[in-house]
């Protein structure tokens, strides 16, 4: 495992920085005072968990004049789906497809 899928699954391994992806798929980039309206932490607390984030890849910040928004970079999450999941679940799906052929094949 790479450097980089450490940082990711350590991201992904805290609940409060799941929900910060969740607000931000659910509207994206959003400032940090936006963030940390939606958490019961302090203005420091949400920065460290932004900080984990973005460590990941997982959020990018870009300043917008005065402000920094933040985005979700979804691409880190999909390269840990292609190697853990997908080819896990390949030989099921393909299993589940000739099944289905055998079954409708004509007696």
């Amino acid at each position: 495992m790479t450097d980089d899928e450490d940082r990711v699954f350590k991201a992904l391994a805290d609940p409060t920085r799941r929900f910060l992806l969740d607000l931000l798929f659910a509207r994206d980039g959003r400032t940090l005072t936006e963030l940390e309206s939606e958490l019961d932490m302090t203005r420091f607390g949400v920065m460290k968990h932004l900080r984990v984030l973005e460590d990941a890849g997982l959020v990018v910040p870009r300043k917008s004049g005065r402000e920094k928004l933040h985005f979700l970079n979804p691409v880190p999450i999909r390269l840990i789906h292609d190697r853990w999941i997908d080819k896990y679940t390949e030989r099921h799906v393909s299993a589940l497809a000739a099944l289905k052929a055998e079954l409708e094949k004509e007696p």
